[in-house]
C-alpha cells in the first residue's frame, strides 16, 4: 500500500513515467493506479483526441506501439491504456524495442493482471530502466484487517474489531470484494461512523450470529449447544453456507491450532505472524488449545479430511449436510 501511495504522489508531483507496467496476482491496486492515471493526466477536453483505451484480447503489441508513437494533439501528452494486458502474455517480449526508447510525450499503461513478467527477462529489465514496473501481490489474511482499518480511517470511518474480522472471515483477502462492500456501507453511513457487526449483517448479508466465524469460535470454546445450533442453520441454508467451504474453514482453524501447539513463542504478536491470522482471532487459538491437545487436534484434522471427501460426493452419496455436520461435531467433541 505504501508503494502505491508513493506512485500516486509522484504522479501528483509531476514525476510521470513514460511507461507504467502494473502486474501481479492482486488486481485491486492495478485497477486503482490505472484509474488514477486514466482520470488525472488529461483534462476532459484533451481526452477526446489524446486518450486511447485498448484491451489485450482485441489488440497487438504492434498496434499498441503504433498508437504510443503518435504525437499528442493540442495537449502536452497523450495516454494509451492497455487493459486486460495479460492476454498479450505470449507476445509481450515484443514490447522491449519500444521500451528502450519510449515516446516522451506518451504515457503508456499496461494493466497486466493475475500474472507477472519474468524479472530475469530483458523486456522486464528494460521496462524497469525506462519506466515503472509495479507488482501487486496478494495480501495474507492476517494483513487484511489492518488494511481495512487504514482504508476506513483514510475515508473518515472506524470499524469494530468483530465487524472487521467478519469481513476477513467471509471475504478472505479479496481486496476488490472488500472494497465494494465498504463502498456500500459508506453510502449508507455518515462520515465519522463506526461500522459494527449489525451494519455488516443488515447491509452486506453476513449473519453476525450464524456464520463460520461464530461456528469456529463456538467449537474452540467447547460450546456444543451453540455449535450444533449453527450447524443446523448451515444445513438448512446450504446454498448460502456450502458444506465444502464451511468444512474448509474449520479444517484451516484446526490446522493452524496444530501449528500453534508447536510454537515456542506463543505471544499474540508471534502467533498472528506465524499462523498468518487476523490478530483478533489469536485468543480463539489460545482458548481452543486448552481444550484440544495436539494429539486430539491431529485426529480432528484427519477426520475433517474425510468429511471434505464425503462433502464432494465421493463414497458418501447418501449423506446429506445435516449428517455430515453431525459427523464433524462428533469427531471434534468426542
Amino acid at each position: 500500500m505504501d508503494e502505491v501511495v508513493k506512485i500516486i504522489n509522484d504522479i501528483k508531483a509531476g514525476k510521470i513515467k513514460p511507461i507504467y507496467f502494473l502486474m501481479g496476482e492482486e488486481p485491486y491496486y492495478i485497477d486503482r493506479i490505472t484509474e488514477y492515471l486514466e482520470n488525472s493526466l488529461l483534462s476532459e477536453d484533451e481526452k477526446g483526441f489524446n486518450q486511447i483505451v485498448l484491451y489485450g484480447r482485441d489488440t497487438s503489441i504492434d498496434e499498441i506501439v503504433s498508437n504510443a508513437k503518435r504525437f499528442p494533439m493540442m495537449a502536452e501528452r497523450q495516454v494509451v491504456i492497455v487493459k486486460e494486458a495479460q492476454d498479450l502474455a505470449k507476445t509481450i517480449d515484443k514490447l522491449e524495442a519500444y521500451a528502450q526508447n519510449p515516446q516522451p510525450t506518451t504515457v503508456l499503461v499496461f494493466a497486466y493482471k493475475y500474472k507477472t513478467l519474468d524479472k530475469r527477462k530483458k523486456v522486464t529489465k528494460t521496462l524497469e530502466k525506462h519506466g515503472l514496473v509495479y507488482e501487486s501481490k496478494k495480501m495474507y489474511e492476517n494483513q487484511v484487517g489492518q488494511w481495512i482499518n487504514r482504508v476506513l480511517q483514510g475515508r473518515g470511518y472506524n470499524i469494530e474489531p468483530k465487524a472487521n474480522a467478519m469481513l476477513v472471515a467471509f471475504l478472505g483477502n479479496d481486496l476488490s470484494r472488500i472494497a465494494n462492500e465498504l463502498n456500500k456501507l459508506e453510502i449508507i453511513l455518515p462520515k465519522g461512523s463506526t461500522i459494527t457487526p449489525n451494519h455488516i449483517e443488515e447491509n452486506i448479508g453476513f449473519s453476525k450470529d450464524f456464520n463460520v466465524f461464530e461456528f469456529r469460535k463456538a467449537i474452540g470454546e467447547g460450546n456444543k449447544a451453540k455449535a450444533h445450533q449453527i450447524a443446523t442453520y448451515f444445513a438448512q441454508n446450504a446454498k448460502e453456507n456450502p458444506m465444502v467451504l464451511v468444512n474448509g474453514q474449520v479444517f484451516s482453524f484446526f490446522s493452524a491450532l496444530l501449528q500453534y501447539h508447536g510454537l515456542k513463542d506463543k505471544s499474540p504478536g508471534n502467533v498472528a505472524k506465524v499462523l498468518k491470522v487476523n490478530p483478533y482471532f489469536v485468543n480463539d487459538y489460545i482458548e481452543a488449545s486448552k481444550r484440544f491437545p495436539m494429539r486430539k487436534v491431529s485426529s480432528i484434522v484427519a477426520a475433517l479430511r474425510g468429511i471434505d471427501v464425503k462433502s464432494k460426493g465421493v463414497g458418501a452419496a447418501n449423506l446429506n449436510d445435516a449428517e455430515l455436520y453431525k459427523e464433524m461435531l462428533l469427531s471434534i467433541f468426542t
